[in-house]
Order: C-alpha cells, then structure tokens, then sequence
C-alpha cells in the first residue's frame, strides 16, 4: 500500500516553542518523521514523504509540495486509488508513537473509508480505498472526513488507537514520547529532559537535564 507522510519542513513544530528553540524543533521533527517512515515501512506500507522544502538529509523517497496539504492529498486519490484501483494511506508524520502493529491495524481494518482520529477532532491517518472520497483537513477534521464518506455512500471505519491518536504538538505531549515512545523521536528527548512532577499539583512535565 503507498502511504504518503506529510511533513512541514518550513517552520515545524512551533507549538513547542516554550521549550524547544528553532534547531531543536527541527531536528526533533525529523527524528518522529523517520519514526513514522520506519514504522509504515515495517507495516508493510511503501512510504512516499511529501515535504514542504528539502530536507538536509533527505529519508528515501521525498517528494517536495508546498501546496496545502488537502490538495496533495486529494490528488494522490485520484492517481492512486482513481487511476489505479490501489488504496492510499496517509500518515501524518508526527506520529511519534506509532508502531508496526498500530499502523498493520489501519491498513488491514475493512471499509472503502477508514480513519483514525487524533485529539482535537483532527485526522492522524486514513486509509482510502474510493475514488469518490476527498480530504479536508481544516477544522475538525475528524468529523468533516465522517461526513465526506458518508456523502459519498460508504460508511467510515474508525479506528481508535492511542498510538495513532497521540500527535505531537503542545510541550506536554513531549511526555507521552518518554513514556510510551521507543523511536529516535524518544531518544532524542531522553538525552535532554527527565520526567519531573510538580509537588503543588502531583502532574508530570519535563525538566532539562
């Protein structure tokens, strides 16, 4: 299955800005991007990573589109699935906990539509398997994928993983990756932060190390 891997190389991560700076982002962004190309590779997806810009050490087989990310999308449908029959996936590429076994799960779950949804009503990973399916992923798009699939007449499958539904975005995401990541993304944050909990509120964050 082609799976294609958006990845915003222009100014990634700028939600972690709190406690990661410019080169640090970037980097970290790069170490989740392999981990999700490793990952689908392993799932038996053949991986198509379409960046913004190029990257300085570009993984195999990166495509540069600086288009938004529907547009890319919707015409990689109408090659794939709508001249070809194939089934396209798309993995967004800062999926840093994602494994072999979460992503075997989506390309394998039944359905012409199938979606996993990350938090905030946002689209992590879809499987499509109809020409007559498009993406929008403004807003929710969790529920406008829904809603899209329905329209067309296909009833969408959910599939609900906390590996697919944990992107990477605030600074307390940052704590998932240490505590359920194995990849470089984890590696990466373990040389430069430990878990630390606040007394006063009994959570835990990062601290540098």
């Amino acid at each position: 299955m082609r799976v294609v891997v958006p990845f915003d190389a222009t100014a990634p991560k700028t939600r972690l800005a709190p406690v990661l700076d410019p080169t640090e982002r970037r980097a970290f962004a790069e170490c989740m991007l392999r981990d999700v190309v490793d990952a689908v590779g392993a799932a038996g997806g053949v991986p198509q990573v379409v960046a913004t810009e190029p990257l300085d050490d570009d993984p195999p087989t990166v495509r540069v589109d600086d288009r938004p990310l529907s547009a890319v999308v919707n015409e990689a449908i109408d090659r794939t699935v709508g001249g070809g029959g194939a089934p396209l996936a798309v993995v967004v590429a800062d999926l840093a906990l994602a494994t072999p076994t979460a992503l075997s799960r989506l390309f394998e779950a039944e359905g012409d539509v199938v979606v996993a949804p990350g938090r905030g009503a946002g689209t992590n990973a879809l499987v499509v398997r109809t020409p007559d399916f498009h993406v929008d992923y403004h807003g929710t798009s969790f529920l406008d994928h829904l809603d899209i699939a329905r329209a067309a007449g296909v009833e969408p499958t959910v599939v609900d993983s906390l590996r697919l539904a944990t992107d990477v975005d605030e600074p307390a995401d940052l704590v998932e990756v240490l505590v359920h990541g194995t990849g470089r993304a984890h590696e990466w944050l373990d040389a430069r932060f430990e878990l630390v909990v606040d007394d006063n509120e009994g959570r835990v964050g990062l601290g540098r190390r």
